[in-house]
Parts: structure tokens; sequence; C-alpha cells
């Protein structure tokens, strides 16, 4: 068997499987942002969020409801320049970030090189993203020439190499720098796919320019069409006997040959065909080299992709959309233009799909999906994470504007409308291995009912007990617990069950009922904590 190519570097052991070791923690709601105004609310109202924190535990917290739903993902991770004089420090040398890898990697972290840190920062994170990825979704991830090649190797591991789509090159700026030998004008995005067999992925829109050239002069019963090469070129002009002859002109009998380094696509058969249903075009006088008519209706719908984007907006384009919106607030020297992700939007979303950005910055993707829906009416979702403190000021900030419009005068931009729900980390679920007693019975129970089913919790009625979490595929669960004191599963808690079901999962800290009661009546006990399901 072929051995694959792998990344070494100091530290590699410890964070591999470290993704299991993060805690899960709850989201802590702070407030709505709907109808242009920010709303104290209990529950969350929209289905977009902004959640400040740690990316690496806010991803962790996103997994019971989201894990296998995230249609596109795009990130725009530190690219590790060394440079540390600008607010999204690049030399992954933040205290936080330091103190993390002590915890994690143990002494020997202490000596890591700055490649060897941003390896270590992002392999856990790479391996959440890819637990949130759906099937059909696909990642795209900007990065330069410091890290792209250990990126690369990083993602066939985890994601596989056969699911790697493409490394696109984007033209950031217009001219070169003038401060470097070379200078360099460009970035890279790598797109990978979760599962390469069910990828779903969008062609490029046919601008109005491609779509002018299809005309019916000729009112074709198959509609509008272009003249195409009837031409295939065959490498160092090969001769093919069947593919080399005359094409004759039915209206001026003048006879068409193919040129020397080619042949005819079709053999006589098909060309004779295609010239009785009036698919050769000769030419406008009729007096032309023959050409085939491609109808608009039997070409795809849009255009394949390029892997050279220099169609889209420049660095300093997402600079100048900052200074418009924030104006002096802006702190970002190169932010990226929200034209930018809006293509890779289009490529890899549809109508209903959610977006993940784990390093918002200053929520240009929250940006581009709100652009997005206004322009064609989806109902794309957004989801922000940004573990710095200007996630209020400026993330959140910039995407409050953008809904609700910007600018004065001739510069006003309307608002996209739209909201969102703000959030803060809230309380871990454990604290050394038991329930953190902080943590509402409200939240525990939904988090084990979604484990137990990927399905949000009921509200029970009346008549049934607080301890009641649902019923799904003729199950009843019920999760009985008390932070002051043990609970038993006894013949008391199971007279307050009000719920009829064919089966029961019940949580609770001892069983008091027999193995031989609890099968004769489909019960099925969980000890507390023990059983909890841990992601």
């Amino acid at each position: 068997m072929k051995q694959m190519p792998s990344l070494q570097w100091i530290g590699k052991e410890k964070v591999i499987n470290h993704h299991k070791d993060v805690p899960f923690q709850f989201l802590d709601h702070q407030y709505s942002f709907v109808d242009g105004k920010k709303k104290k609310t209990k529950e969350p109202i929209s289905n977009n969020k902004i959640i400040h924190g740690d990316n690496l535990l806010a991803l962790k917290s996103l997994l019971p409801e989201y894990e296998g739903k995230i249609k596109c993902i795009s990130i725009d991770p530190p690219y590790n320049t060394g440079n540390e004089n600008w607010i999204y420090n690049d030399n992954v040398n933040d205290p936080r970030i330091r103190k993390w890898l002590s915890q994690v990697v143990g002494k020997e972290g202490e000596d890591l090189s700055r490649h060897d840190k941003w390896l270590c920062m992002m392999y856990p994170r790479l391996k959440l993203l890819h637990k949130l990825l759906s099937d059909d979704g696909a990642i795209f991830i900007s990065i330069d020439d410091k890290e792209a090649s250990n990126l690369k190797l990083l993602m066939n591991e985890i994601f596989g190499e056969n699911n790697f789509i493409v490394q696109i090159i984007w033209k950031k700026r217009s001219t070169p720098p003038n401060d470097q030998i070379i200078g360099t004008i460009h970035d890279y995005i790598l797109a990978y796919s979760k599962d390469k067999n069910y990828l779903d992925i969008n062609l490029k829109k046919r601008s109005e320019d491609q779509l002018n050239r299809y005309k019916n002069p000729d009112k074709h019963p198959k509609g509008p069409w272009a003249p195409g090469d009837l031409m295939a070129n065959v490498k160092g002009g090969r001769y093919v006997k069947s593919l080399n002859f005359p094409i004759k002109n039915p209206i001026t009998g003048e006879e068409h040959y193919p040129s020397s380094n080619g042949n005819w696509r079709f053999n006589s058969e098909k060309i004779n065909e295609l010239i009785n249903k009036n698919e050769i075009y000769f030419g406008d006088d009729n007096r032309g080299r023959p050409k085939l008519k491609r109808f608009l209706c039997d070409v795809k719908e849009g255009v394949t992709y390029s892997s050279i984007w220099d169609f889209v907006p420049f660095n300093q384009n997402g600079s100048k959309e900052m200074s418009d919106i924030l104006g002096n607030m802006n702190i970002f020297d190169s932010p990226k233009p929200s034209g930018l992700i809006e293509e890779l939007l289009l490529l890899g979303t549809n109508s209903e799909s959610i977006v993940l950005d784990s390093f918002a910055g200053t929520g240009t993707t929250a940006h581009a999906v709100l652009n997005l829906n206004a322009q064609d009416g989806g109902n794309r979702k957004f989801i922000l994470i940004e573990m710095e403190e200007y996630a209020e000021t400026i993330t959140a900030e910039r995407i409050k504007r953008v809904i609700g419009g910007y600018g004065e005068g001739k510069n006003k931009v309307e608002g996209t409308g739209g909201d969102f729900d703000f959030f803060e980390l809230g309380e871990p679920l454990f604290v050394d291995g038991n329930i953190n007693p902080k943590v509402s019975l409200e939240k525990i129970k939904e988090y084990v009912y979604y484990m137990e089913t990927k399905q949000p919790t009921e509200h029970p009625n009346s008549k049934e007990n607080s301890y009641y979490m649902g019923v799904f595929n003729d199950t009843a669960y019920y999760f009985f617990y008390n932070t002051k004191e043990e609970t038993s599963l006894d013949y008391s808690f199971l007279k307050t069950i009000q719920t009829k079901s064919e089966n029961y999962i019940i949580y609770a800290s001892t069983c008091l009922l027999t193995k031989e009661f609890l099968i004769k009546n489909k019960i099925t006990f969980k000890k507390i904590p023990k059983d909890i399901p841990w992601i």
C-alpha cells in the first residue's frame, strides 16, 4: 500500500485527539438583535449566531445541535507571518494560546517554533470543523505562502487527500509591493469537501455578456444559440481518417476541410445529421466556415469556476468597505472584502445553507451571507465565532450596521435586513467529572435529550413532571436530577410519569427497581453522571 506523506511537528501527538478532551460548555445568550434593535430576551430569537469566546471551546459547544449540518465553512485563520504588531497577532503568541500550549503540549511547548505553535493551534480546531461539516459541504480556508504547504498536508490528514477540491489563487492586489524581491499579489484559498461522493457545488452564474451571445436569428425551435467550434484539435496534427473529410455547404455547394492540425469533432454521418437539423452554421451570409450551433438549452446553467480568481475585489476594497461601515472604529489593516466571500458562498451554498466562520474577525462572512440573502431572497444562516474583545464592538457592530444600512447621501448603502443572537461562552457541563451545579436542569435536559435523539426538548404539559424531556421513536425520556441530593428511580418516581409510551429511558443517581421489573416494563435506567453522553 502506497504511503502518503505526513506532517510531523513537536507536540503533534498531544493534539491529534485533544478535540475529544475539550470540555463541553453551554452558550450563554446575551441579547437578540431584531427589528434593528438590541433586545434582552431569555431565549434566542434568530437562527443567526455571533459567539464571543475561544473558538476551540465554542466549536465543541456547537456539536450537539450542528454536527454534520454546516453546509459551508469559510475561515481566515492567522497566516503565521511572524507579525506581532497588529490586532490579530500573527505569531500565535497570544497569552491564552501560550497557556493552552503549556497545558496540552506540556514542557516541550515552551520550545516550539511559531510553525509548531500554529499547527498545534489549528489541528484540534480543524478536527471539530470536520465534524460540523455536512457530507455534501465544503470548507474554504484563506492562507498565504507561509503555511500553505503545511496546511495542505494537515487537511489531507484530517479531511482526506481524496477530498481535496482545489487551491484557489486569489489576486488580492493590482500591483506588487515594492519592498519585496518579487512582489506577492496573491493569497490562496484551500478548498476541501467532507465527502467528494456527496459534494454539492454550484457553477458560476453566466454574465449578461455571456448570455447575450445566445440569439435565435433563424427562429430555431430549440431556442437561442451561439456559434461554437466544430474542430477537435489533435495533438501533433495526427491524421484521423474518419474525422477528416469535406463538409459541403448545402446552399452554395462549397466544400470545407479541417485545418492541418485538427479534425472535425464528429464523423460524416453525424455532420450530415446536424446539417439536416439546421444545427450547423455557415455564417450570416451563408459563405463562412462551418460552425456548430451551441444551444442555450443544452449548455450547463453556469460556468465552471477557474482556479485563478482575478474577478473579485482586492484587499483594499475590504479596507474601504470597513471604513465606510465603521469609520475610525476600523482597526484592521487588510480585512477580506465581502465580495470575495460572496463568491465562495455562491459556489458552496444553497438558499437554506448554514455558514460557519470560526475566525470571524471583522464579520465579513456574515456580511456576505446577508448580502446574498438580500439579492436572491435566500434564507442562509450564519454562525460567527470570535475570541477577541472586539467581538461586540466591531464584529457584531458591523453586522448591525449592514442589517440597518450605513453611509449618507450618495454613499448611503441600504440595509440588508436580518437579525442575530449574541452569545458568550457559559458554564461547562462537567466539573471534575461531576455535573456542574451552576448549570440549570433545563440546560442539562436540552443537552442530554439532543445527544440521545438529535431533537430539541419538548415543553411538558402541566400534568407531566419537571424531569420530562420528550418522546422520540416511541421512547419517553426523563432526567431525574437534583443538585442538593441524589435521586432514585423507584415506584414513587414512576407514579409521577404521565406520558404513555412503548419504552422509557430514565436518568437518575441510583435505581431501586429490579432488573426483571425494568425489562417487563421496557424501562432503561441510566446512571447520573456516568451514563450522560459525552461528545
